[in-house]
């Protein structure tokens, strides 16, 4: 037994440590309001936390291409959850989130996706794509490395696109979703399609990043990069230098910039994808519905671009719920606002 998997294995027989925090409760009051197919809660006031909101250990394991960071907390025995991040953030957006899920009995699975962080590539040979059929992919291996049948899998931004595609083309890996700003499954062909100018606007990094002055850019500048955006995101979100750099750390991986500027210039069909996933990528062209039990959240100050509820509720079939999280949330929904992200996947995971 290699000294990698030794650690691992030692860490898993136990009941996982979880970091301390003050738990807060928010009140949730379900009042079900049918609109184009879409059931609302009452939106969630956001309740105070206090809390350290960082890990103390991280894990490594060999699972499909990749040598995985993640952190790992919680009873081994509970039922299983993966929380994923986004761009341009990192596993620290749920380090309130994973004690509250850890207390509630469940086994938490927080990864560094391809790109970010600890995680590396096992083979130089293997592309640096950022497409998001390969993050689901890299979702599914994880899963069979850490032998975790069946999860419910929540994310944000990335996170939460590489989780709806979970949900929808491996339902029987799924025991439930939360998604941020919902269904966001897209292709190529629907990149295609161009937008009223206002939104469009929105987007202004991607065609940056379609550059190679973009590329260079971000490349140079990326911790400065992710600061705006994170700003432009959550503009009520008064995070800290500490708590920035804590998670901007996980920007010196060395695939980073590949996979990011793969990610956005793939969406609008200027770099070609892994051939390996071109059969998932046709599944995924036809927008497929998720029929897992689902919640979408959304901040009430979300500045990233994102879609109205009631257009994409009829893309998930089973039984579904859509909360507003107020309190001048932004994108980064579990960070700012842990509690209610906790509370959802606890909920979802009841249905």
């Amino acid at each position: 037994m290699t000294e990698k998997a030794r650690l691992n294995f030692l860490g898993r027989r136990r009941f996982l440590e979880v970091a301390t925090g003050a738990l807060a409760a928010t009140q949730l009051i379900p009042v079900r309001v049918a609109n184009a197919g879409l059931v609302l809660d009452e939106p969630i006031q956001l309740a105070q936390f206090e809390g350290t909101g960082s890990f103390t250990s991280l894990k490594q394991i060999d699972a499909g291409v990749l040598d995985v960071g993640y952190v790992e907390a919680g009873p081994i025995d509970g039922p299983a959850v993966i929380l994923l991040h986004g761009w341009p953030y990192d596993i620290h957006s749920f380090g309130e989130v994973t004690p509250r899920l850890a207390s509630a009995g469940f086994h938490v699975i927080v990864p560094y996706v391809r790109g970010y962080g600890s995680t590396r590539f096992l083979s130089k040979e293997t592309p640096r794509t950022g497409q998001p059929s390969a993050l689901a992919v890299d979702t599914i291996a994880l899963m069979d490395a850490l032998n975790i049948k069946k999860a419910t899998v929540a994310g944000f931004d990335w996170g939460a696109r590489t989780a709806d595609i979970v949900a929808a083309l491996w339902p029987d890996r799924v025991k439930g979703l939360v998604s941020v700003s919902g269904y966001l499954i897209g292709s190529q062909e629907a990149g295609k399609m161009p937008l009223p100018p206002k939104a469009e606007l929105q987007w202004w990094y991607q065609y940056y990043f379609a550059t190679e002055r973009g590329r260079e850019g971000y490349s140079k500048y990326r911790r400065e990069f992710a600061e705006l955006i994170w700003k432009l995101a959550s503009p009520k979100w008064q995070f800290d230098d500490a708590t920035f750099a804590r998670s901007a750390a996980a920007f010196d991986n060395p695939d980073h910039v590949d996979i990011v500027i793969h990610n956005y210039r793939w969406r609008l069909g200027l770099a070609q994808g892994d051939p390996g996933l071109d059969e998932l990528e046709a599944k995924l062209e036809a927008a497929p519905q998720v029929a897992v039990p689902a919640i979408t959240l959304e901040g009430d100050e979300n500045g990233a671009p994102h879609r109205d509820p009631a257009a994409y509720a009829k893309k998930f079939s089973g039984k579904y719920l859509h909360r507003l999280v107020k309190g001048g949330v932004g994108h980064n929904l579990p960070q700012e606002a842990p509690a209610a992200f906790a509370q959802a996947v606890i909920d979802v995971s009841k249905s």
